[in-house]
């Protein structure tokens, strides 16, 4: 009877062994590697999220290269962002869906709703069969894999990735500082936050453009977001960069620290006032428009301005971008800086799908250097080549369009990147974008060896979590932002620390820390 058990065991291993292959074996439809991808063409629909004034997909050049190459006619279904999530989730619950969803901006709730409802096929396998452009990005950044897995163990979308070396992108808007100034003033460019209240206090005192009036702005932004998400390095806050706002990983005790009811917040609230208060930040913050943002740009009246790049926006070629300005506690940390994983809901496969061999394939090549290449720059001889050190810059149609299109519109009309959101990975070579100027680059450089030695991705909720996330996270959130602002311009004193410090904790804080913890622990777990 034991040899009988053992056989039998052995018996019902090869089955299952025998049909883990078979599960595993490529359907005869599909070439598993190069081009074509399918053996016969086939029609695979997707709905896409369309930016304003993009053309609709099937006008563009890249995608009709693709079909080509691919063999893979893609029916577009073009839906303007503006509408997109009410559609979107009106033709989700008609049933009436299509294979999948290309730049349809689905978040992690979406993901984890229509994942456990079957919609969303899951991804995993898919991936580790038929998507080594992927697979080999998962295996350099581990936490970008983590931050697509959701808390049932399954990965259900496709993201836009930043390159971890592309810094300039990372880091996105920068703070920069009027070299012209700085030679006037005859300092040099300030490596402390007391060095710059120095500068820009003697921007403030300093007709430095002559013409009689004090018109010179010391510190030009609009709005607070990104310049606390800047400046908080300088205390210490923001160790684990901007996908986690509030959220950082206290380096004495190793816990989880809200950072709105920190000490060091105080401290930095305690600066920013200081800067406000003497006339130092612009003082219409939170009302200025755009538009007299890049008319004040434009005059060069700003000593330290915030933006991706003076010289792509406004045409100002006097600034350099200001290095990690060191705090009142030692800190030099460059805090705004997002991880690699961004847009997380970029593409997702529906069960609609018959085809989901070659749907991965199909948006696989877009991770991979070739395929950036033909996302961002188009197709060879027509939109960019190639220059004598390897490196690749567009054509005259886009650069100089012989029918007067700008810069932006020759761009959207022949390349996809434009329309945001896309599943893709953005790579410095093939970027040309304001954060791949040379300037942009350069400042990128003297940021980029402070920033977080690790930089988390978001992390993944349960639907539970989720809903206490929606009530209790956005209520206090909210209050943060609204008492950011009072404490900053004075309509608060800061003597007031402690009752908001209480309000926050009465409002739920341990329960919406404790989704943190969870989450955190999953994240971690992996």
């Amino acid at each position: 009877m034991g040899r009988k058990k053992v056989l039998f065991s052995f018996i019902v291993v090869a089955i299952v062994f025998l049909l883990s292959l078979g599960a595993l074996a490529a359907p005869s439809y599909l070439n598993e590697t190069g081009f074509p991808i399918v053996k016969e063409p086939l029609t695979i629909g997707m709905l896409v999220g369309q930016a304003a004034n993009h053309p609709s997909f099937d006008d563009l050049l890249v995608y009709q290269e693709y079909e080509k190459q691919t063999g893979i006619k893609v029916k577009w279904d073009m839906i303007p962002t503006n509408v997109l999530t009410e559609k979107r989730n009106l033709i989700l619950t008609s049933g009436e869906y299509p294979d999948a969803f290309h730049s349809a901006r689905f978040n992690a709730q979406d993901l984890m709703m229509y994942g456990e409802q079957g919609i969303f096929v899951p991804l995993n396998d898919l991936i580790e069969q038929y998507a080594p452009n992927i697979k080999q990005i998962f295996a350099d950044d581990p936490d970008l894999k983590r931050g697509l897995t959701m808390p049932d163990g399954n990965i259900y979308s496709l993201p836009r990735i930043f390159d971890p070396a592309f810094t300039s992108v990372l880091a996105g808007w920068k703070l920069w500082i009027n070299q012209d100034f700085l030679d006037a003033l005859d300092m040099e460019e300030p490596s402390t936050l007391d060095e710059l209240y120095l500068f820009l206090k003697a921007v403030k005192e300093t007709d430095l453009n002559g013409n009689g009036v004090a018109d010179e702005i010391p510190l030009g932004v609009r709005g607070d977001a990104v310049l606390f998400d800047i400046l908080k390095g300088s205390f210490g806050l923001g160790n684990k960069g901007t996908s986690h706002q509030h959220v950082d990983l206290d380096p004495v005790t190793g816990e989880l620290r809200f950072i709105p009811t920190s000490p060091e917040y105080r401290a930095l609230l305690e600066y920013v006032h200081k800067l406000y208060s003497e006339g130092l930040i612009t003082q219409d913050i939170y009302t200025v428009s755009s538009a007299e943002v890049a008319a004040r740009a434009q005059d060069g009246v700003y000593g330290v301005m915030l933006t991706t790049n003076p010289i792509t926006a406004y045409d100002q070629h006097q600034y350099i971008g200001l290095q990690t300005l060191e705090g009142p506690f030692g800190h030099r940390i460059y805090s705004n800086v997002k991880p690699s994983l961004v847009d997380i809901g970029a593409f997702v496969i529906t069960d609609k799908n018959k085809h989901p061999e070659a749907t991965m394939r199909w948006v696989d090549h877009f991770y991979g250097d070739e395929g950036a290449k033909l996302f961002f720059m188009g197709i060879e001889g027509i939109t960019f080549e190639t220059m004598p050190d390897g490196s690749v810059e567009f054509t005259d149609l886009i650069n100089n369009n012989p029918d007067g299109m700008s810069f932006t519109q020759a761009v959207s009309t022949y390349i996809p990147y434009r329309n945001g959101a896309y599943p893709s990975i953005v790579k410095e070579a093939f970027f040309k974008g304001s954060e791949g100027h040379p300037a942009s680059i350069e400042a990128a450089s003297k940021i980029s060896p402070c920033y977080p030695e690790v930089i988390w991705s978001p992390f993944s909720y349960t639907l539970d979590e989720m809903d206490i996330r929606a009530s209790i996270g956005t209520d206090i959130d909210t209050y943060v932002k609204e008492m950011r602002a009072k404490f900053m311009i004075g309509q608060v004193p800061l003597s007031d620390w402690d009752k908001y410090v209480r309000t926050i904790e009465r409002m739920g804080l341990d329960l919406f820390m404790s989704t943190y913890e969870a989450a955190y622990e999953r994240y971690m777990a992996d």
